[in-house]
């Protein structure tokens, strides 16, 4: 083998980390040979999923499993780093990777908190860092620090270089997450600090995006290392099609909206979700979705044949020409004793009052639970 047919095999796409091959356009890393020359020439080498995902936001399947991501993510705890824990503040429970710990070892953890422009500017920025403290301690996790940032806002990403800095002690710094999270967003708004190059990684409401490790040199020889998106396959983006993936990526502060309930009444979201209030004295919901998900108050009485009758139509997403594909809704009841989040997985949630008994209606798949209020 020549020493450049020894270089190109160790090619990897910049935007999604896989390895560059020219023969089988179904795998990863597949790009035409005019495309790899070019790419070559410009020191710009994107597959052709990535770049038709950049240019045109179309996405190809992968033919990688959930599998073949964890084994990329357990090379991580035989190496001496610091472990950058990126999860979605919107989607808390959906951003966590069961078992992490088994993934980093000994390695110090820093758990980043994004996506905190989505949240009411009401509500104290230290009260929620201590509300990601203590649900990550109940995951088993416990971080050296957590810090709150806006990938897309650029909000707070000096500071995060500055505690990054702090606990890598030259060490690599490996970036972590699930899908959706926003990593690679992250990791791009690190890269463009700096070098000045925009938008290096691939980034997209897709998941999956990233196929492989990619490694970004730092000034000291170590490097900032951006993870494979764990995929969860009970989040709600999986059962959505590409255009409603809008209403599980918010793009703007949310709105609550507040509800006054009598017992045996039923919240519609869209038509994705459903939220009963069964027992509990007269009172005072607060729902947490994007603002453009529309909500639909009935009596529980009526509840499944508003449904049946109005899947589709008033009750979107999905439309009808995508019922066929979408799963039915299943139930699941709760009792709560304290103050407590409803939440519906990669969706949003409902806050309820304690001493009320309720249940939460998700596509067969998709997971809903109850967690200590967040506000």
């Amino acid at each position: 083998m020549t020493e450049e047919q020894q270089n190109r095999d160790d090619l990897r796409c910049i935007g999604c980390g896989a390895k560059i091959q020219t023969t089988d356009p179904k795998e990863p890393g597949y790009t035409p040979q005019s495309a790899l020359e070019k790419g070559l020439k410009n020191n710009e080498l994107y597959c052709q999923r990535c770049f038709r995902l950049r240019h045109y936001n179309e996405i190809a399947p992968v033919s990688l499993s959930d599998d073949d991501f964890l084994r990329l993510l357990s090379q991580i705890r035989n190496d001496d780093a610091l472990i950058v824990y990126v999860v979605d503040i919107f989607d808390f429970n959906g951003s966590i990777i069961p078992g992490l710990h088994r993934f980093v070892g000994s390695n110090p953890v820093l758990l980043v908190g994004n996506k905190e422009d989505l949240l009411p500017r009401s509500l104290r920025r230290s009260k929620l860092r201590d509300w990601l403290r203590q649900q990550a301690n109940l995951a088993g996790l416990r971080p050296i620090d957590t810090v709150l940032v806006s990938a897309k806002k650029n909000h707070q990403i000096d500071y995060l270089l500055e505690v990054i800095d702090k606990y890598r002690q030259g060490r690599d710094v490996y970036f972590v997450g699930v899908t959706n999270v926003g990593k690679s967003t992250l990791v791009n708004q690190i890269i463009k600090r700096q070098t000045g190059i925009k938008e290096l990684i691939t980034t997209s409401k897709f998941p999956g995006t990233t196929l492989d490790k990619i490694e970004i040199p730092l000034d000291d020889g170590h490097q900032l290392i951006d993870t494979p998106g764990i995929i969860h396959q009970h989040q709600m983006a999986h059962v959505l099609s590409a255009k409603d993936l809008k209403y599980v990526s918010p793009q703007k502060e949310i709105k609550p909206r507040t509800y006054q309930l009598d017992p045996e009444q039923t919240i519609f979201i869209g038509g994705v979700a459903r939220f009963d209030y069964l027992t509990g004295h007269h009172a005072g919901i607060i729902a947490y979705f994007d603002n453009n998900l529309p909500l639909h108050r009935t009596k529980l009485g009526n509840a499944d044949r508003f449904y049946e009758k109005h899947l589709g139509e008033l009750l979107t997403p999905p439309t009808k020409d995508e019922l066929k594909e979408f799963p039915p809704l299943e139930r699941q009841e709760f009792h709560l004793s304290e103050k407590s989040d409803v939440v519906f997985e990669g969706l949003g949630w409902i806050t309820v009052p304690a001493g009320t008994t309720v249940a939460a209606w998700v596509p067969k798949g998709v997971s809903s639970l109850v967690r200590r209020a967040m506000i």
